[in-house]
């Protein structure tokens, strides 16, 4: 059998498993490896990034908007750090990602050579299994188990440590053929049985989703039980888009900023079907949303992980199975409650949450939210990093079925351009829209970059109020008339995307947003519009002057 270097022997049978793209930034540390992409153009492409957490990133989102597996590759040491941004992101999100380090030399290693890392004790609290090959001949035995382990139960991050001979070392064990079929858990019969019973039982029943792994099926299969039973369906934390918005079932989101609307949802409600969420902070408005560790409403906990039921809270019915499998067994039932009026107050509220007042800024992102909800192609792919300027795209932008919401649950600034060039690697033909604050664009605007290089190029809209808004908020409220830290200078940003190659513009008014959209979407370079948003704006209800005022005296 021929033989064949460690390198060439990692990637095929990376290819075989069915990975087509992979981002990252070289490094020496696997110069065997890029050697090997070398020759996989058209099967195994390879995006350059700019930054090994832009490449981390794009991984990440990779992951979420396919359900494969992101891969990404990056160098020892420095290029380690930077991506474990992307790491900790993937994880929070529950998606599936493999990202390959370059690693010293085993016969160097415990001696804190150039760049070593001991990445089981760096990564072992945000990732999902951590692994180092210490023998060329285990690649594809250990490439095959960090594909099943990324995929599995609730997906997520593996990492894999290549030392550096491993990679040059030659090899005669074959490399993997075909890919890998992981069956989703499905629940009983007796399960989906009890869920009927306690669902029959209810007055005023609500569903909750989120998580990662889900199908188009599974989609489906949910949206029909619930508008043929009538049930209100809540969206967890940034997974607005896995159901319909504009469906008369679609209540609204609990996340960041929950709105009083949610909040009684859950207050009135007496029964909550949690379909393939982890309860985590955010969902849970800081716990404070349901009563620990009990829940005074009967709670039934759907998830693909076993090790998710019963963490938080404690469950009156813990099913283990995946969330397209259950749907699918969900789409079977017949079950005619009566909760007509339940679900249509609850719609009723969720839209009155979207009414807005003025808001005292040039551009008023209420009104442009509100145009892009009906502007946005019925495919559009939303991005989004992190900071108050995301309540626009995660709140009052209206997902459709076929539209798709790349937003971080870990909370990561900068996630957005990254996973809007992604998108645009997967979707070439779509339209990928991205917000980004000031201070969040500028954590991974190099990565613009990245997009010309490739031909990726999404638009980037810049709320541009020339702070780090959330901390200012947060420190009007705490520490009023003492502001300090959070203001920022900022560059020409339209400048700055020129130079990338972009069509770029200021926009100033918000009668000035429509046509610029228009020539953005026009534009075959990608377009980044410079938002003028006033800092008074600080949220779409409160203006950042009122908010010290909120304060109780001593």
């Amino acid at each position: 059998m021929d033989k064949k270097s460690g390198g060439d022997l990692l990637v095929e049978c990376l290819v075989a498993l069915g990975a087509k793209h992979s981002f990252g930034v070289p490094g020496e540390s696997y110069l065997a490896i890029l050697n090997a992409l070398h020759d996989t153009p058209d099967s195994l492409k390879f995006t350059i990034c700019r930054n090994e957490g832009g490449a981390a990133f794009m991984a990440a989102a990779y992951g979420k908007l396919t359900g494969n597996p992101g891969i990404c590759f990056v160098t020892r040491g420095p290029g380690a750090t930077n991506a474990s941004i992307g790491i900790h992101t993937a994880m929070q999100d529950s998606v599936p990602m493999i990202m390959l380090i370059g690693q010293v030399d085993t016969t160097m290693r415990g001696r804190e050579a150039f760049q070593e890392i001991d990445y089981r004790a760096f990564y072992g609290s945000v990732a999902k299994w951590v692994t180092e090959i210490d023998h060329v001949d285990r690649i594809p035995e250990t490439i095959s188990r960090a594909w099943t382990t990324s995929l599995s139960g609730r997906p997520g991050p593996v990492i894999v440590a290549l030392p550096e001979n491993l990679l040059t070392d030659q090899s005669e064990v074959p490399a993997l053929t075909g890919s890998i079929t992981i069956k989703e858990p499905a629940p009983s019969s007796d399960a989906i049985q009890a869920v009927q019973s306690m669902l029959l039982d209810a007055r005023h029943p609500v569903v909750i989703i989120g998580g990662g792994g889900w199908t188009e099926s599974g989609r489906k299969h949910l949206q029909s039980f619930a508008e043929k039973s009538n049930l209100p369906v809540v969206a967890s934390f940034r997974r607005v888009d896995l159901f319909d918005n504009h469906s008369p079932n679609f209540v609204g989101d609990a996340g960041v900023g929950i709105t009083a609307s949610t909040k009684s949802v859950f207050n009135e409600a007496d029964l909550i079907l949690a379909i393939n969420i982890r309860f985590g902070e955010t969902t849970t408005d800081s716990y404070t949303l349901l009563n620990l560790p009990r829940t005074k409403q009967k709670l039934i906990h759907v998830h693909s992980s076993a090790n998710e039921l019963g963490k938080i809270y404690i469950p009156d019915l813990a099913i283990h199975a995946g969330p397209n499998q259950f749907c699918a067994g969900l789409a079977e039932l017949e079950i005619n409650g009566s909760w007509e009026k339940w679900r249509k107050q609850a719609r009723r509220n969720y839209e009155r949450e979207l009414d807005l007042l003025d808001l005292p800024s040039p551009v008023d992102m209420g009104k442009v939210t509100s145009y892009l909800s009906d502007r946005l192609p019925k495919d559009a792919i939303v991005t989004n990093g992190a900071g108050n300027f995301t309540i626009w795209p995660n709140k009052f932008i209206q997902f459709g079925y076929q539209q798709r919401l790349l937003a971080p649950q870990s909370g990561a600034m900068g996630y957005g351009l990254p996973a809007a060039i992604a998108a645009k690697v997967v979707y070439p033909m779509r339209t990928v829209v991205c917000f980004s604050g000031d201070g969040d664009f500028q954590m991974t605007l190099q990565e613009l970059g990245t997009a010309m290089q490739i031909g990726a190029q999404p638009i980037v809209l810049i709320l541009n109020n020339g702070m780090y808004g959330t901390i200012r908020m947060h420190q009007e409220r705490e520490y009023p008339s003492r502001v300090f830290g959070t203001e920022i200078i900022n560059p020409d940003f339209v400048m700055l995307a020129k130079s990338y190659g972009y069509h770029a513009e200021k926009v100033k008014s918000t009668e000035d947003f429509q046509e610029a959209f228009e020539r953005a979407l026009a534009s075959d370079s990608g377009a980044v519009l410079d938002l003028a948003i006033s800092a008074e704006a600080i949220t779409p209800r409160q203006r950042l002057s009122d908010l010290g005022k909120q304060k109780i005296p001593e």
